[in-house]
């Protein structure tokens, strides 16, 4: 029988943090766990999308524990101020959803590219900061990365990770999905190392119906781009319902592996949670190690293993 929203056990007494949680396989993410008794918290950028995400989900879910909480991940100011806000004293479950693709060249707040910068840094400095929470957690704690089957576009370029040298958006969206991976597989090496319960995994949605694949085109008033990807979205994707799928098997599904990849069953893009491959470079422990270090110089966060 297949993996469906119906199969996410009881979340009753579980807090969550959703970035991203405004729209897309974020906002059905938060949804699903707010449905199964979770407290959730709307981690975003637009107060005023994430307002009206709020209201709708309390309409659908009407005895919903949700709270939305302002956070720009292109801005290490706001992702610290955003977990020196957090009020719950433990922290079962952070997804780490948000990310833009294929964007025109730009720089985050703190001088990063762009892609790298929202993709990666944010979510590395907004794990690290609270971690102290989901260390505090009585159960098992899991922390859920979005990646992409886009990571086989590009690996990780230690000594270009700004893209410094010359942009092609794809790459760079490539390699802030490969970074995600090696993310997940260096935290779930150091909390192996320190003896933690925490479960570090990552998930794809494979080719769903959001607003993402539009996002860049629409910001250079590029029509034609945007109308190729309206009608490739209308022929192969998947809903966005269907697309956080494999997300929820990541963070709520018994037995969940650390360091484990799940995405779409068939063939990839779209279908029940199953996993997923995934190039071995996102497995390598010396990339892994070099880019953690490299996060941590950048973003000045520093993980109490």
């Amino acid at each position: 029988m297949s993996w469906t929203a119906e199969s996410v056990p009881d979340q009753s007494g579980r807090t969550a943090v959703v970035t991203g949680a405004n729209t897309g396989i974020g906002y059905c993410t938060a949804r699903e766990l707010a449905r199964r008794g979770a407290r959730v918290t709307l981690a975003c950028r637009d107060a005023e999308r994430a307002t009206a995400a709020l209201k709708r989900l309390q309409a659908e879910v009407p005895n919903a524990q949700a709270a939305f909480r302002p956070l720009d991940l292109a801005d290490l100011g706001s992702v610290r101020a955003f977990a020196e806000a957090y009020e719950e004293p433990s922290l079962d479950l952070l997804v780490n959803n948000a990310g833009v693709m294929a964007l025109p060249y730009g720089l985050t707040y703190d001088g990063f590219e762009k892609q790298f910068g929202v993709n990666h840094l944010g979510h590395f400095a907004l794990t690290g900061l609270l971690l102290p929470r989901l260390r505090a957690a009585d159960r098992g704690a899991r922390v859920v990365v979005v990646s992409s089957v886009a990571h086989v576009l590009a690996g990780v370029n230690l000594g270009d990770l700004n893209a410094s040298r010359g942009y092609h958006r794809w790459t760079a969206y490539g390699q802030s999905k490969s970074a995600n991976l090696l993310f997940v597989h260096e935290l779930s090496r150091r909390l192996a190392a320190a003896g933690s319960g925490i479960v570090a995994a990552a998930a794809h949605p494979g080719y769903a119906a959001t607003d993402l694949h539009t996002r860049g085109a629409l910001l250079e008033g590029r029509r034609g781009v945007e109308r190729v990807y309206v009608f490739g979205t209308w022929l192969l994707a998947q809903s966005a319902d269907r697309g956080a799928l494999p997300t929820l098997y990541a963070a709520t599904a018994p037995g969940v592996a650390p360091d484990s990849f799940t995405g779409p069953r068939a063939p990839g893009l779209r279908g029940a949670p199953a996993r997923a491959w995934r190039l071995p470079r996102t497995r390598d422990d010396v990339t892994g190690e070099l880019l953690w270090e490299a996060s941590e110089r950048l973003t000045g966060v520093t993980y109490a293993l």
